[in-house]
């Protein structure tokens, strides 16, 4: 799995993280999952297409040591479609950048 992975998360870190999400994102069936949702906007043609299966999102896993934003784009209906891919440039740098703006935002490892 491709991800971009942020470690050695201090545990202050880890509850300013978990309290964000879990205020500003879907929680997931499993405990630390947190869906983001993908901009229509960067959704490639496949996907576009793919009515029944948007909206599109990636998966932010969270736990006491790290954080992992998945390079992977799916959907939520379905566990294997055509429509599911890896992020290309324009997702990859929207997940890179959510990911560096939540640490800015909540002040986190400066």
């Amino acid at each position: 799995m491709k991800q971009y992975v942020i470690d050695q998360l201090r545990e202050n870190d880890f509850l300013k993280l978990e309290d964000y999400l879990n205020k500003n994102s879907e929680a997931g069936e499993l405990p630390g999952i947190y869906w983001i949702p993908v901009p229509k906007s960067l959704l490639q043609t496949t996907q576009l297409e793919h009515t029944d299966c948007q909206p599109f999102y990636f998966a932010v896993n969270l736990d006491l040591n790290s954080i992992r934003f998945e390079l992977l784009v799916r959907t939520r209906s379905r566990l294997r479609c055509g429509c599911i891919q890896y992020a290309n440039q324009k997702q990859r740098d929207f997940i890179i950048n959510y990911a560096d703006q939540l640490f800015e935002k909540l002040g986190l490892m400066t």
